[in-house]
């Protein structure tokens, strides 16, 4: 327990240095990135690689196009993956990792710029390259001197490039759904007009149709309740099956819609996510919301067995 202490409060230590010394170059390599026409392609060996990685598919995911290259695999005919109209972004702690050498010397031969994220701004890496992203001098947290902290203010800085660039493109909720249609990700991305039964599938009722109308309605529908609407289809009320309980032991013969339903009810825009459905129906134990824009307009009813089938949580 003491050593993972240690260790987790020596790497938030150097990530709060690191915060307080963001490289010079990062403003300057963002501003190349969003003015390029080509990709960003990242090199790096051993955890530096797997983290050049992990930079790469989060610039891809986040709309700035981006791909992992290994550099001994570049060294072997994929440097021909590069062009003259990219930036390639190198990862190494010391800067003087062999196998980056022959990446180095194309990106000069044909006027490629490099961005450098070291440790060592005197390196070979670093005076050969346009960008030069210094990460403080830190000792690991790892006895064995392994990459801990090193390599943990490789990934934030990474990140703050990335969040940088989106921000700057303003990529929205939506174009991020577009990159992550599938798993958790794209689940909880889902917009409540993706989901919301609509037209014929909506359970409507008018205000005076009678008590046994509106059962009829709900049981056709199958969702459970039923929503009163005028002529124009703005919505006046919502009737659940609480309500028609509630109502049991009354004349039924003598009610109509408009004296059980439920008056300015919970509503939920189609523009909403449908988390923020499912939070509404979890923090008020309920199994439907109506979706409404402009004038209380009706545009669907959301029910919460369609947003968990979807795979929203």
């Amino acid at each position: 327990m003491k050593i993972a202490q240690r260790v987790i409060t020596e790497e938030a230590h150097a990530l709060e240095i690191l915060s307080k010394n963001i490289p010079a170059d990062l403003s300057r390599l963002v501003d190349c990135i969003l003015q390029i026409k080509g990709r960003v392609i990242l090199l790096g060996v051993g955890k530096s690689g797997y983290i050049a990685k992990k930079i790469a598919s989060s610039m891809a995911s986040t709309g700035t196009p981006a791909f992992y290259i290994h550099p001994g695999e570049a060294s072997h005919g994929d440097l021909g993956m590069i062009t003259t109209a990219d930036i390639v972004i190198m990862l190494s702690n010391s800067g003087e990792t062999r196998e980056l050498l022959d990446s180095i010397n194309y990106c000069k031969r044909f006027g490629i710029q490099i961005a450098a994220i070291t440790m060592n701004q005197n390196s070979t890496l670093a005076k050969h390259a346009e960008f030069v992203l210094n990460i403080p001098t830190i000792k690991e947290a790892s006895m064995l001197s392994a990459p801990t902290t090193s390599a943990l203010m490789m990934l934030a800085l990474g990140d703050a490039i990335v969040v940088s660039l989106h921000e700057a493109k303003g990529f929205t909720k939506d174009d991020y759904f577009n990159f992550h249609p599938g798993g958790k990700i794209g689940a909880n991305l889902i917009k409540t007009l993706d989901l919301m039964r609509i037209d014929e599938a909506l359970p409507l009722v008018k205000l005076n149709d009678p008590f046994s109308h509106v059962i009829f309605v709900m049981t056709q529908k199958s969702l459970g309740c039923a929503a009163v609407v005028d002529h124009d289809n703005n919505l006046l009320g919502f009737i659940t099956d609480g309500d028609l309980r509630r109502h049991a032991d009354g004349d039924l013969n003598k009610l109509l819609a408009k004296d059980i339903m439920t008056k300015s009810p919970l509503a939920i825009s189609p523009e909403a996510l449908a988390t923020e459905a499912l939070f509404l129906m979890n923090s008020k134990t309920i199994t439907a919301i109506p979706v409404t824009a402009g004038a209380n307009k009706l545009y669907g009813i959301i029910h919460i067995h369609d947003i968990l089938r979807a795979g929203v949580s």
